[in-house]
């Protein structure tokens, strides 16, 4: 190939519009459109008085916008169910409701999860700071607090996932421990 076809080739392909990159925007679109389901998953908590990490296995389901309930099989049976401004766990014949109204760590932490599966994009702005990268296939979605209370518990938080499907989620807390709990959707029924 003569040095002018390529010169001109190569220009060609300058100006051209570059294809647009995936973005926050996309994202919080394709999670939006999942309307909810269920999913397995296996939780690891890595805390550091431990020599091994607790692991946790079970169900979890959701419902759009602000619903999530996660069902722990092993080690031991508990229960835990979002639901608005509510949280309630049900463990060994004992259950405890807590109202995340007054307690806005907790309501921050808690919209971390459903702002991310109900993509909405203002909850999680309100209180972190969004880095994505990756490709529509394969996208993590970091989140660091913006707000010095939030912080001092949560140093990030990880997603990651692919198009409209959440597959993991990484919490590092301030104090060094860090759970990791990874997601097989269910499909089906």
């Amino acid at each position: 190939m003569n040095k002018q076809i390529l010169f001109g080739l190569l220009l060609a392909a300058l100006t051209l519009p570059a294809s647009a990159a995936f973005d926050i925007g996309q994202l919080m679109t394709g999670l939006a459109a999942h309307k909810g389901g269920r999913a397995k998953f296996v939780e690891k908590k890595y805390i550091s008085l431990l020599d091994k990490p607790v692991v946790a296995t079970g169900e979890m389901s959701y419902s759009a916008p602000d619903r999530l309930e996660k069902r722990t099989l092993t080690p031991k049976p508990e229960t835990l169910v979002l639901d608005k401004d509510k949280v309630s766990i049900e463990r060994e014949q004992q259950k405890l409701t807590i109202s995340l109204a007054n307690q806005p760590e907790a309501l921050a932490f808690v919209d971390s999860i459903r702002g991310t599966l109900s993509g909405n994009r203002a909850a999680l702005e309100k209180n972190y700071a969004l880095h994505l990268s990756g490709t529509e296939e394969k996208w993590v979605l970091t989140m660091l607090p913006s707000d010095q209370r939030i912080s001092a518990v949560i140093l990030r938080i990880v997603v990651t996932g692919s198009r409209n499907q959440v597959l993991g989620i990484e919490y590092l807390q301030a104090d060094g421990d860090r759970s990791v709990l990874t997601i097989e959707p269910i499909t089906g029924k």
